[in-house]
């Protein structure tokens, strides 16, 4: 056990050690997310010249409009091309459901023993990003794409770990050490990640505290709030650590205005809706 501490202590200091010294490779967003973003902010944009970049990624053209026609965007009239579906959902609304279809794109490995990692790791941030939306459709002040948005950013942090881990050969062969360090650690990184691509600070905050249970604030409730509580749903009935958490100790539930009795019920009244997105997210 002692030799398990030591390794943990010794490999945290050691990345800590390269993060505070920028040796830790952090991952870049896809370039046509950058291009959608700085298109967005140009106030003579159209949605004829956004939709021009976005159709140079076949992929993303497709997902976006299997998003545009689910159930959360639906209008009466099915959208059948990519200008009609910017011209509906609008330019930010646009941004944001870019950056979030492009996310998987980092989720990528070079290692096969990293591959099964980085996709669980990406149907979890899915599903998180599924259950935020649904539960935006019940909060004022709260969008359903920036819920998506920051469910599928939650756990970036993870990433540059991950990565590196392919180098350190006591993090491939113990994955309950790679736990413990990517807890430990992502947080700090997912605040960095964001920070670096210029993401709004209401997102930042998102990956550095969705995982403080002590997380608290006046007023309204926020990305994180939404994000804290749909991440612990997530892990309900599993294995994983925050499946133990008292949910009547956290108030973000009570700020969302969610029954911790009854939460669960909600959620299954809306599988249907949350399947269809992670669908259109895998």
């Amino acid at each position: 056990m002692d030799n398990d501490v030591n390794t943990e202590e010794r490999i945290l200091s050691e990345l800590q050690d390269d993060i505070e010294n920028d040796r830790l490779v952090l991952p870049t967003l896809p370039e046509v997310a950058l291009r959608v973003r700085d298109a967005v902010e140009d106030e003579n944009a159209t949605a004829a010249s956004i939709a021009e970049i976005v159709t140079t990624d076949a992929a993303l053209s497709t997902r976006l409009l299997q998003i545009a026609n689910s159930p959360l965007y639906r209008s009466r009239n099915p959208i059948d091309n990519i200008q009609t579906a910017i011209a509906r959902l609008g330019n930010v609304q646009v941004r944001n459901l870019v950056s979030s279809l492009v996310m998987q794109q980092m989720f990528q490995a070079t290692n096969d023993l990293l591959d099964a990692r980085l996709r669980k790791l990406w149907e979890h941030s899915s599903e998180v990003a599924a259950i935020s939306m649904v539960l935006a459709m019940q909060c004022n002040g709260l969008q359903k794409d920036q819920a998506m948005l920051a469910g599928l950013i939650h756990d970036i942090g993870a990433l540059p770990i991950l990565v590196r881990a392919e180098d350190i050969p006591e993090l491939l062969d113990d994955e309950v050490l790679l736990d413990n360090v990517v807890s430990k650690l992502h947080p700090t990184l997912g605040r960095m990640i964001l920070e670096n691509w210029d993401f709004p600070e209401h997102l930042i905050a998102v990956a550095a505290e969705h995982e403080n249970m002590d997380y608290s604030h006046d007023g309204a409730p926020d990305y994180v709030d939404l994000v804290l509580v749909a991440n612990l749903q997530s892990h309900f009935g599993s294995e994983h650590p925050l499946a133990q958490q008292d949910w009547d100790s956290v108030s973000a539930f009570q700020r969302l205005g969610i029954d911790t009795e009854v939460n669960i019920v909600d959620i299954e009244d809306n599988q249907e809706h949350i399947d269809e997105f992670k669908a259109a997210l895998a």
